[in-house]
């Protein structure tokens, strides 16, 4: 065995682990000054120590009692290393990429109803369209009470409607703000394309029955502060 070769080993084998003489020492219950002696090969470690080395960093005790790391088994260790974390950033930009769509617009949607407000807003680009309707409120609630509401948000073209999303109430009298301070749609991938919205394409309903059993049906048209044109170049 190469003392000098032994030593220069361990010496690079602490610094490529970023540790002290003290803090290598006590990975194995011996001195700092032992291990100075193992790298200016002074002294060598017993062979429980090689093998507990070994042991830690992964190297045949074989290599150390020759005083010699086999090259071309690290190289290959380390390009393997090396292109299992390449693979895995091309995973993560292409989970990205695919999951992250830029460049969203974002357009606000208000009531064209003189009875009614509604703030919300549609964000979409050329992969997803978003739609979010975060308040509604009647501004001539008269305190009327009803047990039985369906809020429905839907859209309309060429006299066809299609219900987006629903919202119902079935339980003790409630007046229809009181309700509607409850009510939230959130549609989180509603087409997987931007379709060209305009004003009153969206609308929502609201069927109401009161306390007498008659139903009040309320129609909301929902105004756009500009269409939803796609992006595509």
């Amino acid at each position: 065995m190469n003392q000098n070769k032994l030593g220069e080993l361990i010496k690079n084998l602490r610094k490529e682990n970023h540790l002290t003489q003290k803090e290598f020492a006590e990975l194995f219950n011996v001195t700092y000054q032992a291990v100075s002696k193992w790298e200016n090969g002074v002294n060598i470690p017993d062979i429980a120590i090689l093998k507990e080395m070994s042991n830690k960093f992964s190297l045949d005790i074989n290599y150390l009692l020759d005083g010699e790391v086999n090259k071309s088994k690290k190289n290959k260790k380390r390009v393997l290393v090396l292109f299992l974390g390449l693979l895995l950033v091309v995973f993560f930009i292409l989970l990205y990429l695919f999951t992250h769509n830029h460049d969203f617009t974002f357009k606000n949607v208000r009531s064209d109803c003189d009875d009614f407000t509604v703030l919300g807003n549609i964000a979409y680009n050329d992969n997803k369209t978003s739609i979010n309707i975060s308040s509604i409120s009647c501004l001539n609630d008269e305190a009327q009470l009803f047990n039985e509401i369906i809020t429905i948000l839907y859209e309309e073209h060429e006299n066809t409607k299609t219900i987006i999303s629903k919202d119902e109430y079935y339980g003790e009298k409630i007046t229809l703000n009181n309700y509607l301070n409850t009510v939230e749609f959130n549609i989180d991938d509603y087409e997987s394309t931007c379709k060209n919205y305009t004003d009153n394409s969206l609308s929502i309903e609201l069927k109401a029955t009161n306390e007498n059993g008659d139903i009040i049906t309320y129609e909301i048209p929902l105004r756009l502060n500009d269409n939803c044109i796609s992006t595509a170049s």
